[in-house]
């Protein structure tokens, strides 16, 4: 079988892809997106990408994963907030899921809050990541997912592709997250939401904004919490002092102990040295685009995974400041 074709490409490239009938997620600007003729595609809005030479911006180029077919054809379908909860009750019984969420949109908060939830959640495996735009367009430009059968692009549903495998081949989701909880108190919280700010700090009541402006303590350091053995990261967005309140980039879980991050002195290093040897070839990786932004990342390579950089990563769940990566063993 020949090695399925991955990488940052020009539309062109792209087109003649979806032209020859591929199965692909693509991750592009939106004015590229939409210059991509119809077929078996699904894909989102993002300009910020893992290439093979390093971390790139490109408005004019898309990043390609083209999805390996072993037998049965894939399925692409859109779904809305009301559909989202049956994504892994509808998966193949053996395969994986790509799912492509816009980042804002109704499908991100409720997918975030609700997915650990769902029905056969974490028996299927299910990856993929949330849309963004280029950060100069924030709040002139909504993230958007692609439906490439049809060609629509849309803010309030997301995208999915279903991939079956055959028996003898399995789907294995990693994660790479470089972040350990640091040694302050364990912080809780008593609801379930993007934003806190009355928490308890080692079992007292506090204000986790009160708590981190008297501390300096370094925002760009997520929260992490241990959720069935991994370190999963809640990223912080920004204080808002006067009212005593904490944006997040995903949303924090009342029953679960978190503590800020310990720092990293270098994070290039710090991720080489924590990817292990993969073979074989990935059939989908992302990386975070804090990861890109406080790392500075443009420019440098993260070893020999490539992808989208993303404003959320998903493996089963909501992840930030994380690669996650998706191979096919068997």
């Amino acid at each position: 079988m020949m090695k399925a074709t991955t990488g940052l490409m020009s539309v062109g490239r792209a087109a003649e892809l979806i032209s020859a009938g591929k199965y692909l997620n693509i991750a592009g600007d939106e004015e590229a997106l939409k210059q991509l003729p119809k077929g078996n595609w699904i894909g989102g809005t993002i300009p910020y990408f893992m290439a093979d030479d390093g971390g790139v911006i490109s408005r004019d180029r898309v990043f390609v994963n083209e999805i390996e077919v072993f037998g049965a054809a894939p399925s692409i379908r859109l779904l809305d907030v009301d559909s989202l909860p049956q994504i892994c009750r509808n998966a193949p019984e053996n395969g994986y899921t790509i799912l492509v969420v816009p980042a804002f949109g109704p499908c991100h908060s409720s997918f975030a809050e609700n997915a650990p939830n769902y029905e056969e959640m974490y028996m299927k495996p299910l990856i993929g990541w949330v849309a963004g735009v280029h950060l100069d367009d924030l709040g002139q430009r909504t993230p958007k997912v692609a439906l490439g059968t049809t060609g629509e692009l849309s803010d309030q549903h997301a995208v999915v592709i279903d991939v079956p495998l055959p028996a003898e081949k399995f789907a294995r989701i990693d994660i790479v997250n470089l972040f350990k909880p640091g040694r302050g108190a364990a912080i809780t919280f008593e609801n379930t939401g993007f934003a806190a700010g009355d928490c308890r700090l080692g079992g007292q009541p506090a204000n986790l904004a009160d708590y981190l402006l008297a501390g300096k303590i370094d925002t760009r350091l997520p929260l992490v919490a241990d959720y069935c053995g991994a370190a999963i990261n809640v990223s912080i967005k920004a204080i808002d002092a006067a009212a005593k309140r904490v944006e997040f980039y995903a949303p924090v879980f009342p029953g679960v102990e978190y503590r800020i991050a310990e720092p990293l002195a270098d994070y290039v290093s710090a991720f080489q040295s924590a990817l292990p040897r993969i073979e074989g070839s990935i059939t989908f990786s992302c990386n975070c685009i804090l990861n890109f932004l406080y790392s500075e990342l443009a420019g440098k390579r993260t070893g020999h995974i490539t992808g989208p950089i993303t404003f959320g990563e998903i493996a089963y769940q909501l992840l930030n400041q994380t690669l996650v990566y998706l191979t096919i063993e068997g």
